[in-house]
Order: structure tokens, then sequence, then C-alpha cells
């Protein structure tokens, strides 16, 4: 859903419609409408012309833009920013964070119960 999201905000941007979006990389305004909403995923080429179109990194598009460095320096990994403001607001709720930290699969469905 990180790719989506990131399409659709560098698609308004740029001041393009669905539309155009399309016709300026070869693909249907629908095809344009399932990677926003993630119910398709762009091939490899159809990925690489919205890179260039909407002038952003693919790093970005995938949510692997902001590095996350152990305390030690030894590694880092890319994780996306979206990533990383939900494990900022679940730490404002530690007895969610906690249940999550302890059983996250049963806790995870839960929550998904409620949603529904």
């Amino acid at each position: 859903m990180i790719i989506g999201n990131r399409v659709r905000t560098a698609r308004v941007n740029k001041g393009y419609s669905q539309e155009e979006l399309g016709k300026l990389i070869n693909v249907s305004k629908v095809s344009i409408c399932g990677y926003e909403t993630g119910n398709r995923t762009p091939t490899l080429n159809n990925f690489m012309d919205l890179v260039k179109v909407l002038d952003v990194e693919p790093n970005y598009l995938l949510g692997l833009d902001v590095d996350v460095i152990c305390d030690d320096a030894k590694y880092s990994i890319k994780m996306a920013k979206e990533d990383i403001d939900i494990i900022k607001e679940l730490k404002n709720h530690p007895e969610l964070y906690n249940k999550i930290a302890n059983d996250s699969k049963r806790t995870i469905e839960l929550i998904s119960r409620r949603v529904k």
C-alpha cells in the first residue's frame, strides 16, 4: 500500500490526473488507479517509467527511504517513513504496544475484526 500512496502523492504533486500519468507511461487510467489502491502492481518497466515521469527515487516509491541504524552502527536498514510513524504512535500507547509486541498475530487479528 505504501507504493500506491506514494504514487498518488507524487502524481498529485506533479499535477497529473490518473489518465495523464497513464498516457505518459503507456498504461490505462485503470492501471494507475490499481497501482494507487494497491490492487495492481506495476511491472518493472512500468515501475521504472513511474520513477522517471514522477521524478522520484525508486526507494521512495518502495517505502525504503529512511535509514534506520542499529545502536552499535554495525548495520542499517531502510524503512518507510509511514512505518516509522506507526511505531512512534504505538509507543504513545504502552498497553497496546506491549500487547502487539507480546502476541502480534493475535492482537492484529483482534484489531482487524473490530475495524471491519
